[in-house]
């Protein structure tokens, strides 16, 4: 029989990145965690957390993360049908959920915020860029994500979300300061540009479609989609931006694109745990409406070409 209160530590480790923050979150010190943790490793036989920085889960142990949530939420959906089993009332489940900046800034927020402001969860939403996403459903750290990667995950259901464009802008200022003879692979080696993280390839990509070939840009790090557009308007860099969020700027002229008519769509998808539960059915739901609702629709080749 499965120790509960040792899958539930393994969790915390995982999702919080460490046992002193997990011991924080279930409120335990950090040696009840150490201790359940090494129990259960002795019970399954095997290694079931790599001591890192953050913490990562083994094969197992990715597995055992998955089991136990997909446990809290079927109990939740049976204390919904079976009241008496929550006699104090029906406690919050923690739905942990993976999505890239500029789907949280532009489309999703509403969708995830509807949903859980009808059902009896606690979202725990993760931030990453799409290409990397779908890592998180692997580890066992989320039961759904929003993703590039059309392929699901080991035991998820992937959906096509439609396409997200982008459009490569900068302000007026800073388009006559490095642009001024034209945007190509030699002014683009020495204009600043604007990514999220070391993991942002969108400007690499958008770069090496317009050149036809690789060119290394100088570039700014600003973890978020917000900031990306106060600093493209401030003259800071360049960068692509969700043209849902900027269309605005463009129609004022406070950021103008870097070549006309060169957007790049990046197509999403939705991907969850198979067989969870209802809660996950509803949040799928509404996060499929919003994307219509918003994004291209799938497989959208109006971008310019590679």
């Amino acid at each position: 029989m499965l120790d509960y209160a040792a899958l539930s530590a393994l969790a915390a480790v995982i999702r919080e990145g460490g046992f002193e923050r997990a011991a924080r979150a279930l409120s335990v010190t950090p040696s009840a965690i150490s201790q359940r943790i090494r129990l259960l490793e002795e019970k399954v036989g095997c290694t079931l957390v790599v001591r890192d920085q953050p913490c990562r889960p083994t094969e197992t142990g990715r597995r055992l993360c998955q089991h136990i949530d997909r446990v809290r939420l079927l109990e939740q959906e049976l204390k919904e049908a079976l009241p008496a089993l929550a006699p104090q009332g029906l406690a919050r489940v923690t739905l942990p959920v993976a999505v890239n900046a500029d789907s949280l800034a532009t489309w999703i927020a509403p969708a995830i915020a509807r949903f859980a402001a009808e059902n009896p969860v606690l979202m725990d939403v993760a931030v990453d860029d799409q290409d990397h996403t779908t890592e998180w459903l692997r580890s066992g750290a989320v039961l759904a994500a929003v993703t590039a990667t059309a392929r699901p995950a080991a035991g998820c259901n992937s959906s096509p979300l439609g396409s997200m464009r982008y459009r490569a802008a900068a302000s007026p200022g800073f388009m006559r300061r490095h642009f001024a003879n034209g945007v190509g692979a030699g002014s683009l080696a020495k204009a600043p540009s604007l990514v999220f993280n070391t993991k942002d390839e969108l400007q690499a990509r958008w770069a090496r479609r317009l050149c036809h070939r690789h060119v290394d840009l100088p570039r700014h790090t600003l973890p978020s989609a917000h900031a990306f557009v106060t600093a493209a308007i401030a003259g800071m860099g360049w960068g692509l931006h969700p043209e849902s969020l900027i269309e605005p700027y463009l129609d004022d002229g406070a950021l103008v694109e870097l070549v006309a008519d060169t957007p790049l769509d990046v197509p999403l998808h939705w991907q969850h745990a198979r067989a969870t539960s209802g809660l996950i059915e509803g949040l799928s739901r509404e996060v499929l409406a919003s994307a219509r609702a918003a994004l291209l629709p799938p497989l959208s080749t109006k971008a310019f070409p590679r």
